[in-house]
């Protein structure tokens, strides 16, 4: 069972381990995430989660509200938005369907507050596999932008359009029909 707990300083080497997997640095996430420090900050607009399998840690969310986070990477954004980043950390735990559970969690979490009307993404505009995941989740292609140095794909969910996919997943026959 995939679960979500709060990232801890006890997660440093795990996190620094994952930072050089090459599929991670390709996905985008070779910034210095300065996780000494950042992992013993507590900020009102971001968490930073732990996917853990039966106990084992196999991946890393963040979510962020864009409109106070501190460095305004999403720009002059309303509020009633959040933003999300995920990876998985070891390569042999790709395609196994933990990427889908952990973001349909992170989404729950998400729109369990009234106020949050619209989730975002921002994968690379080169990484084609991120992109059909997302996609494939039910996110709607927003616009092509360019964050610092990176050409990335903006994807929204809308509270509305998950809620669509939580009725859908959750009646067996509209299941059935969709297969």
């Amino acid at each position: 069972m995939v679960i979500l707990r709060e990232a801890t300083i006890e997660d440093l080497q795990t996190l620094k381990h994952w930072d050089e997997q090459p599929h991670v640095k390709e996905s985008g996430q070779d910034d210095d995430w300065n996780w000494a420090i950042e992992l013993l900050k507590e900020h009102s607009w971001r968490e930073f989660l732990v996917a853990e399998l039966n106990g084992t840690p196999i991946g890393f969310i963040q979510i962020i509200d864009p409109a106070p986070e501190e460095t305004h990477y999403w720009g002059e954004i309303a509020n009633g938005y959040r933003a999300i980043d995920i990876w998985i950390g070891d390569l042999t735990n790709i395609g196994k369907g933990y990427g889908r559970t952990m973001m349909h969690q992170a989404l729950a979490r998400c729109f369990r507050n009234a106020e949050v009307h619209s989730v975002l993404i921002d994968p690379l505009a080169s990484n084609a596999r991120a992109i059909r995941f997302y996609e494939r989740l039910g996110f709607s292609y927003v616009e092509d932008r360019r964050f610092d140095d990176d050409d990335c794909k903006v994807y929204v969910m809308t509270r509305a359009a998950w809620q669509k996919i939580i009725e859908r997943e959750s009646n067996p026959k509209s299941r059935a029909n969709s297969k």
